[in-house]
Order: structure tokens, then sequence, then C-alpha cells
């Protein structure tokens, strides 16, 4: 380089060059800076061994202040994961609700929804024990329909049963008579869910675990559900539910000695 006086003067002089090595980009997420990690799950292993794996090597190599956060799948995983026990007890909340107010008490609903629904979802997560599926975010989604589902076949014997009651019969013969009366109702639609669900069972291609995860637990339970519908429901029926005959023979007691008094 050229001085004030034409003499040539070190570059050295004005400036100190050195050699360095930059990323071409810096990657960032939720505005902090990251370095993306991915990788393919082995078969036979489930998502969440996979980043519980991750998380132990993460926290015995990384320095402190350096935080794991996940994107796409694995981030629902570990956002929703956790929620779905408050979600599933708030569903069974709402529809015990919505059944105190059809039916006019608090008792049928709780017929109802423990005869049945308990022992559907330990049906239907026994085939996630045997390893049919996983309890992934898509199995859960359907564990959480499945209290609707399983709910309906009850709602058709405590609600015949009530009316049979109020016509005259005791508790047991009134059951007793429901559950065989409405045999066939809660057949149909139990074979109608099945086989609507099924296709979800051995569908193929891309997406098809989640849509394998729901169906296996809807059909498994719809078809384990009925069985306890049929005899588990009779018998907390006969054990807690209201003695509607007394009330209907006080009614036609009271009606008649109205009428005769009118007389």
């Amino acid at each position: 380089m050229t001085g004030p006086e034409g003499r040539l003067v070190p570059l050295s002089t004005f400036a100190t060059l050195k050699t360095s090595t930059e990323p071409r980009e810096l990657k960032r997420f939720q505005q902090l800076n990251a370095v993306r990690v991915q990788g393919v799950i082995p078969p036979g292993v489930t998502l969440d061994q996979a980043l519980r794996s991750l998380e132990e090597e993460a926290e015995s190599l990384l320095p402190p202040g350096v935080t794991v956060d996940y994107a796409g799948e694995s981030r629902q995983l570990r956002s929703e994961g956790g929620k779905f026990l408050g979600t599933f007890l708030l569903s069974a909340i709402l529809i015990y609700l919505v059944l105190a107010a059809q039916f006019e008490s608090f008792r049928d609903p709780f017929i109802i929804l423990a005869g049945s629904v308990p022992l559907a979802v330990s049906g239907a997560l026994l085939f996630s024990f045997l390893g049919f599926t996983t309890l992934n975010i898509y199995s859960q989604v359907g564990l959480i329909t499945l209290v609707g589902l399983v709910a309906k076949n009850g709602i058709l014997i405590v609600e015949f049963a009530n009316h049979l009651q109020e016509a005259g019969k005791e508790k047991l013969a009134a059951v007793i008579e429901a559950a065989g009366t409405r045999l066939r109702p809660v057949l149909m639609t139990t074979a109608a869910t099945v086989v609507g669900h099924f296709p979800l069972v051995i569908a193929s291609g891309p997406g098809a675990g989640a849509r394998n995860s729901i169906g296996i637990m809807l059909v498994s339970s719809m078809i384990i559900g009925p069985l306890f519908t049929l005899f588990v429901v009779p018998a907390m029926y006969v054990l807690l539910a209201a003695d509607h005959s007394k009330r209907a023979a006080g009614e036609v007691v009271s009606a008649s000695g109205g009428q005769a008094g009118t007389h």
C-alpha cells in the first residue's frame, strides 16, 4: 500500500488479517440460537422412548444453560401428551352432566359411565399392552372418543329399565327385560361402529400409523365393551338405581285418592 509520500507501507501497519471459520447461516428456534438434530427411529422403538433416550443423553453431555426443545410430532407429543388424563376426565364429566340433565338424576349417569367406560378402556389398553399399538396422541384421541361410544349402549338399557319400572315392574325384572329387549339395538350399534372403523385398522400408506392407532383402540374397545354393558350395567343398576316402581305406585294411589275425593 502507498503512503502519503508515495512510499510503500506494509499492510500490517493499517490492519491485522487473520483466518477464521464462521457458519454460513445462524439457525434460530424460539428466538434463540439453535442446533437442529434430526434422526430416524428404528423399528420397534416408540417416539416417546426415543425422546427419553435423547433427553437422558442431553442431560449428561450438554453444558449448563443449554436446553432441548422439539418441533413437529415430537413437540406435539411433549406438549400435549401429559394432558391426556385431564382431557379424559373433563370429557367424562361433561358427558355425566349431559346425562344427568337428560335423566334428571345423578344415579343413572353414574351407573352408565361406571358400568361400561372403565372396563371398555381397560380392554382397549390391553391391546396396547400386547403390542398392537402404542399409547400415542392418536390412540389417546381414540380413548376419549370411546367414552361417548360406550356410554351409548348403557343409555339404552338404563332408560328402558326406568320406563318399565314406571309401568309397575320391579327393579330386577325391569332391568332383565331391558337388557334382553335392547340386546339387538346394542349389537347393531356395536356392529355399525366396528365395521365403520375397521378400515382404519387395515389402512396402509403415508399416515397409516395414526389411523391404525385410532382404529385399533375403537374397534377393540367396541368389541369388548358390549360384554360389560350387558352384564355389569344391569348389576350396577340393581344395586344403585332408584326404585321407580314405588314412586309410580305412590303417584297412582295419590291420583286415585284425589279422584275419590272429587266424587
